[in-house]
């Protein structure tokens, strides 16, 4: 009878032990067990991993899903190259062989067909500004399906001149294999797509370029409907006219001067030529020498651009059509000596060309090149021949009397028949460029077009 008792005492206690129990079991799991998906787990669901679809099984980049339809897949064109098709692989694990259908080069947008069914990226309903939190997915240095958080750091950044882009700065790290995969905000919505790394270092140094929503929408429409117009390539190599090549050539701070033409190119059929500068398109000055890539896309519809130059002294415009000097003062006489006094050596006034490093022949062609002199370090080569100095035309009797009493700028003509301009300043730095296969390549200043 006792036991009975303590038995039916006993036995709510055990109930209420096991309830307790098990309250503390479901606490236990909702806390171990994976939390409601984020935005930012949504938005990597979009991502894909890009390898090549051959028997090589390359590593190329990085990819995400495009708009609600869902239809096809961006990445940059730089990641797919020239391929026809690419492998899929998003982070559950799902293969696709999939076809590249556009692609354009100088924008660096590449457009990737994909069996619809899933939603894509939406684009976000505002620009980011200066400072806002941004996310880049993708596979760095091949890590696939990798976040890093970063912040906007500058906005409409044009990063090549020869490009009408401006870019997304910002310092989310990104890396080789981060290319072509997006850059979104907090909740999972794209405001760019990573592209490019600062220039200089192949590594993640701080600053980050992504190709904004707004004209990667437009881009990848265009693509799509066949409507974008390419760029053209110019076949026209120039540089931004700075305070030192203005120096030289006695002319304002502004605009771009052509360094060559291609033979047969865009830019030489429409009467441009090496010595040129470039000042406007359309009427529209060029404040900045990326103004002039710009210039040339809006008129790409129009066939054709009016670029207004100056050539030598004279005021002019050239049609540059998409499809297909007097000589002057005497440079100087005879040699000023340079003497020593009070056992103090002068600084160097005037220099020959001879003695910064040049031997030259007939024409001006540039028989040799003094080993570690100024005029090797500032890019010219042996074969080059001068043809202009600070815009004048020259012969040899010109170069032999020139006394270079500053610096000066050179129009230069490589074997091959490609033009150039060099920069010679024999009181500057000594870091300049050694020239590689006859062409002054090492040169950051020249932009190709």
């Amino acid at each position: 009878m006792l036991f009975r008792k303590a038995v039916k005492r006993v036995q709510p206690l055990v109930c209420m032990v096991e309830a307790v129990a098990v309250v503390v079991v479901l606490a236990l799991v909702a806390l171990v067990s994976p939390a409601q998906a984020t935005p930012l787990d949504a938005a990597m669901d979009t991502v894909f991993t890009v390898r090549s679809a051959d028997a090589e099984d390359r590593f190329l980049g990085s990819a995400f899903l495009w708009g609600e339809a869902g239809e096809v897949a961006v990445t940059n064109a730089h990641v797919v190259g020239a391929a026809e098709d690419v492998r899929l692989i998003d982070r559950h694990g799902n293969e696709t062989t999939a076809l590249v259908i556009a692609r354009d080069p100088v924008r660096d947008v590449a457009v990737i067909s994909v069996t619809p069914g899933r939603r894509g990226l939406v684009i976000a309903d505002t620009v980011p500004g200066l400072g806002a939190e941004v996310f880049a997915l993708g596979a760095p240095l091949g890590v696939e399906f990798t976040l890093t958080e970063g912040r906007i750091s500058a906005a409409d950044r044009q990063v090549e001149i020869a490009v009408p882009m401006l870019m997304l700065q910002h310092d989310a790290a990104v890396n080789p294999g981060s290319s072509g995969g997006p850059l979104v905000d907090a909740v999972g919505r794209l405001v760019g797509m990573n592209s490019q790394i600062a220039d200089g270092s192949r590594m993640f140094v701080g600053i980050a370029y992504a190709i904004p929503a707004a004209d990667l929408s437009r881009i990848v429409a265009g693509l799509i409907d066949e409507t974008l117009a390419p760029f053209p390539s110019l076949g026209m190599m120039a540089r931004p006219v700075d305070r030192q090549v203005a120096g030289a050539l006695a002319v304002t701070p502004a605009g771009l001067l052509i360094d060559g033409v291609e033979a047969g190119g865009l830019a030489e059929m429409s009467g441009l030529m090496a010595g040129d500068i470039i000042l406007a398109v359309d009427g529209v000055a060029l404040k900045q020498a990326g103004d002039f890539a710009f210039g040339i896309e809006a008129a790409v519809a129009n066939g054709q651009a009016a670029v207004a130059i100056l050539r030598g002294k004279d005021a002019m415009v050239v049609m540059l059509a998409f499809g297909a000097g007097e000589a002057g003062e005497a440079f100087g006489i005879g040699i000023k000596t340079r003497q020593i006094a009070g056992g103090n050596p002068e600084q160097v006034t005037s220099y020959r060309l001879s003695a910064l490093g040049l031997m030259l022949g007939e024409g001006g062609l540039v028989e040799d090149v003094t080993d570690n002199s100024p005029a090797l370090f500032a890019g010219i080569a042996k074969g080059d021949r001068i043809i202009a100095v600070n815009g004048e035309k020259v012969d040899l009797g010109a170069l032999s009397a020139l006394e270079v009493t500053a610096a000066v700028l050179m129009l230069v003509t490589a074997p091959g028949g490609e033009t150039r301009h060099i920069y010679l300043d024999p009181w500057g730095a000594t870091e300049g460029v050694r020239p590689v296969g006859g062409a002054n390549v090492l040169d950051p200043d020249v932009v190709v077009f």
